[in-house]
């Protein structure tokens, strides 16, 4: 068993402070065990909610992230000259 069928905490607020990565490799887990299929009924509802909790918590990271992202501007001789929006709206 891994450590998702093992125990979970009590509520989902430990989610709000793992880093993507973390929630990442989490999610993975809970996918592996629901995969495997021997984890009862009511624990895989129960890791199920959690999941569908690490999914929307890396999505909001990843958005934050890609916001941050900036591409940056050269001049005509290859001189960065400034930043803008990577994807412009």
């Amino acid at each position: 068993m891994s450590d998702t069928a093992m125990a979970l905490p009590a509520d989902d607020s430990d989610i709000k402070r793992m880093s993507f990565e973390e929630a990442l490799a989490s999610l993975e887990r809970i996918v592996s065990d629901l995969e495997r299929g021997d984890v009862q009924l009511e624990h895989s509802i129960r890791i199920y909610e959690r999941g569908e909790k690490l999914k929307s918590h890396c999505d909001r990271l990843l958005s934050a992230a890609e916001d941050k992202v900036e591409k940056i501007k050269l001049s005509r001789a290859g001189k960065p000259t400034g930043t803008e929006p990577l994807d412009p709206a």
